[in-house]
């Protein structure tokens, strides 16, 4: 229920910038292609939340990035113009985002949607984003430099991978589950260390 509430979530977000951009973006030059780049990129996103090749913190990152680009989009276009130089740069930062989706889909080790009851697990679901939202927020105060925070999260993708490994056989025995909590209570231990430092 609750990544299905993160999933909405980041989706409405994603409207609701698109929504407020427009009249931004209708007023300056046409940039059709990297629209349609930017439109197919949020779709791979959802698709791959879906599936469970991205997670949702991942997919809060990406959907920053994608909402940056917009913003310099909307830069570009507010004196009526749009550069070649403009331009270029649009396209290399679509690209670069669009590699970076595809890596993540890519990933062998993903994080598979609930099913059977015997395979979800609930808590230690709402206990990663709960360490997802507490390592974003980090960044947000200055409390975690960028570097900090790629850590954590590699370490948090490392647990999902677990989760994943364990739910393959459709059960997670009460010792996964153990282990399971154990190495997010390691995590959360270190990233209150960090964000106390």
């Amino acid at each position: 229920m609750k990544s299905k509430f993160v999933t909405t979530s980041l989706l409405a977000s994603a409207l609701f910038l698109g929504l407020g951009l427009a009249p931004v973006m209708a007023q300056g030059t046409s940039t059709p292609a990297i629209d349609r780049a930017q439109q197919a990129i949020s779709a791979r996103i959802q698709q791959g939340m879906a599936s469970g090749h991205i997670t949702p913190s991942e997919a809060r990152e990406l959907l920053r990035r994608d909402r940056e680009i917009d913003l310099r989009e909307s830069r570009f276009k507010a004196n009526g113009t749009t550069t070649p130089q403009e331009r270029q740069q649009l396209r290399v930062d679509v690209d670069r985002l669009g590699n970076e989706v595809e890596r993540l889909m890519m990933n062998n080790d993903y994080v598979q949607p609930p099913g059977n009851s015997a395979n979800t697990t609930p808590g230690i679901d709402n206990r990663q984003l709960n360490i997802s939202a507490r390592i974003d927020e980090g960044v947000r105060s200055g409390r975690l430099n960028q570097r900090e925070a790629r850590r954590l999260h590699n370490r948090e993708r490392a647990i999902a991978r677990h989760e994943a490994a364990y739910k393959r056989d459709g059960v997670v025995t009460p010792q996964e589950r153990r282990q399971l909590r154990d190495e997010l209570a390691r995590l959360n231990a270190d990233l209150a260390r960090m964000m106390r430092n």
